[in-house]
């Protein structure tokens, strides 16, 4: 797997990302992607993107702009929103593979025309997501057997690490949900998101959860990252 080059969207725990991609293979060339660098056009160097975690999606991209209140103005970037719709628009146009993590799950929802829960405590008074004292939580995930994220991890449960107080709402076209959590009401959190028709896209693979934060996860982290290597190698 040589001469390979993959884009990672720009975050503050950049670097999480970059090692856990390395950790498999050290000669990866990587390149970060940050509209403070303006380098959208880099895409098309790239053999796969990675969309990594961070600020909230601003509800304006989804058409929800009374979910403002209960965000933190803090936690919105819009230029990085921006860049990273422009990013996913461009991996589609070249028929890049995609992983996106976290937030990257969420802006890939938004681009394909769906829409996010704003705030979990808020809607579902559900805790268990997101984290305590600046820690990751640990919940179980529901996987449905037969699809991409089964294929790839074998599990159809398990436990997975949570950072996150947003999800995916309604979802967007052409995707479908492929895993879930429990919360204490009768809706569930969507944890994974692929294509419904997967043969007729190129690569694509989202989940709420952070791989690269759990890399000694044989199912959850480690067979992802290979299977997005896999299809990374054949570009």
């Amino acid at each position: 797997m040589e001469n390979i080059c993959i884009g990672i969207t720009d975050s503050r725990k950049f670097e999480d990302y970059s090692k856990w991609i390395l950790s498999e293979n050290p000669y990866i060339h990587i390149i970060r992607l940050s509209y403070q660098l303006n380098n959208i056009s880099q895409v098309a160097d790239c053999h796969g993107i990675i969309l990594t975690g961070g600020e909230d999606v601003h509800p304006k991209f989804y058409n929800k702009l009374d979910y403002l209140p209960i965000l933190n103005p803090n936690q919105i970037d819009e230029n990085r929103d921006l860049f990273e719709l422009k990013i996913i628009e461009s991996v589609f146009q070249f028929k890049k593979p995609l992983l996106g993590i976290c937030r990257g799950l969420q802006i890939a929802n938004v681009a394909l025309g769906g829409s996010l829960i704003p705030d979990i405590p808020t809607v579902f008074g559900n805790l268990q997501h997101g984290k305590i004292e600046g820690k990751d939580q640990l919940h179980e995930v529901n996987i449905i057997q037969g699809t991409s994220i089964q294929n790839i991890t074998t599990q159809t449960t398990g436990i997975v690490n949570s950072a996150h107080h947003q999800s995916a709402d309604e979802i967007g076209v052409g995707l479908i949900a492929t895993a879930y959590s429990s919360t204490n009401t009768n809706k569930k959190i969507i944890e994974a998101l692929e294509w419904e028709q997967p043969e007729n896209n190129s690569w694509l693979l989202l989940v709420q959860w952070h791989p690269e934060r759990i890399a000694e996860n044989e199912f959850f982290s480690k067979s992802i990252r290979s299977a997005f290597l896999h299809e990374v190698s054949k570009k």
